[in-house]
């Protein structure tokens, strides 16, 4: 692969790195910071990325060897989201909320899993399984579903359920989505981008986040490229469409554990 090759499939790669880097942090700022160390890495050294198996997962290695490293990221803040994450952080296996995400949200298979975290295969599988048993053990909660394409939000309301919470209302519009999170204030926001009367999804967590205060979000869209710029604040969660049952659970369990995820401003 020549250098201007290489640069194209690692720039392809970056957003997703980022959004990755974004959901183990439970920060813009400090995934992105995470992110720019393994762009400093792989020009001091191609060798991790051009040797694995695409050029995506050696930016993936590349990035893992530098969170091992250095370790989880360190609390800025004695109270609030982000110090009450990382306590929740503390109490899961160690590797199994990297490998999870690596998986589920990612779409990596286990054996490119093995191959970013230097394990085997076997300890990969387990170690997604070993996370997805503990966030769903975790906490149950109030969820509000903000989308407005009947088949996906009955789906969406059986994952839900399906994980031990509790759906609150299926909203279709901006305004019906500020009207159901007054009536009863929701633990978790999973929202569409576009909705039924052309009204915005984000616009509509804005409001209720206005109202209600912070609680985590995971945005739905078609188009997850146009979000993960990094021109603005981006969302922790942003799952594509079409989505897996997988990608969906292991947000929901993710987010409503951790009781944190960096909401879309714009």
């Amino acid at each position: 692969m020549t250098q201007v090759d290489l640069s194209s499939e690692v720039g392809a790669a970056l957003p997703y790195l980022r959004r990755y880097a974004r959901a183990l942090t439970g920060s813009q700022g400090s995934g992105d910071n995470y992110a720019a160390a393994t762009l400093e890495a792989v020009l001091a050294d191609r060798a991790v990325v051009e040797d694995a198996s695409s050029p995506k997962a050696g930016l993936f290695a590349m990035f893992h060897g530098i969170w091992v490293t250095t370790g989880a990221p360190v609390v800025e803040e004695d109270s609030g989201p982000r110090a009450a994450a990382q306590k929740h952080l503390q109490r899961l296996t160690t590797n199994s909320r990297e490998a999870l995400l690596l998986h589920t949200i990612e779409e990596f298979t286990l054996s490119e899993v093995a191959e970013i975290m230097q394990i085997g295969a076997d300890e990969a599988e387990q170690l997604v399984n070993v996370a997805r048993q503990e966030m769903a053990d975790g906490i149950s909660g109030r969820v509000l579903i903000i989308e407005d394409e009947a088949i996906i939000a009955m789906d969406l309301e059986s994952i839900v359920a399906d994980l031990g919470h509790r759906v609150t209302g299926v909203a279709r519009t901006r305004d019906g989505a500020v009207k159901l999170g007054k009536s009863e204030a929701p633990d978790l926001i999973l929202a569409d981008i576009q909705l039924a009367d052309n009204s915005s999804g984000v616009d509509a967590v804005h409001d209720l986040l206005n109202e209600l205060g912070h609680r985590p979000v995971i945005f739905i869209t078609a188009f997850p490229e146009r979000l993960l710029t990094g021109e603005r604040p981006e969302p922790a969660f942003l799952i594509s469409k079409p989505y897996s049952e997988d990608q969906v659970r292991s947000a929901i369990s993710q987010a409503m554990f951790f009781s944190s995820t960096e909401t879309l401003k714009v």
